[in-house]
């Protein structure tokens, strides 16, 4: 069977990495058609737009798409490529697996945990208010009023939406994905104790789809701040985490630091009929055109990718490929070998050709 998956290149190392993933998928022997789409800074000098109605339709068509690192400004400038593309496609479950493999540099071994966060609301929904405007100083107003407390009248507002439709949603998600994988356990993840209106009624919703799944899988609560304590000193305690967007993107970045960093990170933002696979690390554009980033995080999304197309035979070839390489150790990346400098470092698509070179021995 052959698909069809968007392939959206990125900024700064995306096409870089892109291309290697691409190059590791086609030689599982899948059959695949790509029809490739721009978004970021070669879509805005294209199209004038950051992410093209094009690039979002022909995601929507495709059903799939593999989506190279985009750059985000910090703190100015444009909002997020990447959440405007999950909110564009109601991307609402946002999968980030943290696994150890043999080779890679960390301070723990066998860590095997799934991330799975809400992808839509919180503070990421993108509800906030400049400091100084006109409808800023209104809505310090109307909170003041309300809730009798004082807001610094110079003061920036984020507002973070929790809702129970969106929590028992994602909360479902995590539990069908953890029976689906064979997973043990699943922790729901909040601040329920302080945020009671928002994190509380994530808590509520998460307990009563529980419920459902009473006898299937374990479930189990927990404090964010605890976790993150937790999962520095007892991560092998863990099996399936459930939260909010906020938390999720903090604790899926600590997690990968348990696995070696975001080299090794792969992610999927998956929808009811969209899904769209990136490596979870940024657009690194000081190393555009060196051929040098390790291109692992964006070779196992692939294998996610193709986990999700049905194509199970492949992913686990292709994952056996990339544990097989970095345990060996010779035809790897810079940030894989023994020293930053060592002379024995690969490139990029030497190291994705070396991958190839196994899947092709299997």
């Amino acid at each position: 069977m052959k698909h069809k998956i968007t392939l959206i290149p990125g900024d700064g190392i995306g096409p870089e990495v892109t291309i290697a993933a691409k190059k590791c998928i086609e030689a599982t022997g899948v059959e695949i058609e790509w029809e490739e789409a721009l978004a970021g800074s070669d879509a805005m000098e294209k199209f004038g737009e950051l992410l093209p109605k094009e690039t979002l339709e022909s995601v929507k068509k495709n059903g799939v798409a593999l989506k190279g690192p985009i750059v985000t400004p910090i703190g100015e400038g444009f909002r997020s490529v990447n959440v405007a593309i999950r909110q564009a496609l109601d991307l609402y479950a946002c999968v980030r697996p943290a696994k150890s493999y043999a080779g890679v540099k960390s301070f723990y071994k066998d860590i095997d945990l799934i991330i799975v966060r809400e992808n839509t609301e919180d503070l990421y929904a993108g509800i906030e208010f400049q400091a100084g405007l006109p409808a800023t100083k209104k809505i310090i107003a109307e909170i003041e009023e309300e809730t009798k407390k004082k807001i610094r009248p110079d003061s920036g507002i984020s507002i973070k939406p929790i809702s129970e439709y969106a929590t028992k949603r994602i909360v479902k998600f995590a539990f069908e994905y953890a029976l689906k994988l064979k997973r043990k356990k699943i922790t729901v993840v909040t601040k329920a104790n302080i945020m009671k209106f928002t994190d509380g009624l994530f808590l509520k919703a998460a307990r009563e789809v529980a419920k459902e799944y009473e006898g299937k899988i374990n479930f189990e609560e927990a404090l964010v701040d605890n976790m993150a304590m937790q999962l520095v000193q007892k991560p092998h305690n863990f099996d399936l985490l459930v939260l909010p967007n906020l938390y999720g993107d903090i604790l899926s970045d600590l997690c990968a630091g348990l696995v070696g960093g975001l080299g090794v990170a792969p992610g999927a933002n998956i929808g009811e009929k969209t899904a769209v696979f990136e490596a979870v690390h940024g657009s690194a554009p000081k190393y555009k055109g060196m051929d040098k980033v390790n291109p692992t995080a964006m070779i196992l999304s692939g294998v996610l990718m193709l986990r999700y197309i049905k194509e199970d035979d492949a992913a686990q070839r292709l994952e056996n490929a990339v544990k097989k390489v970095i345990a060996d150790g010779k035809f790897v990346t810079y940030d894989l070998r023994p020293s930053p400098g060592d002379p024995g470092a690969v490139g990029t698509q030497e190291m994705a050709d070396a991958i190839i070179e196994v899947i092709r021995k299997q």
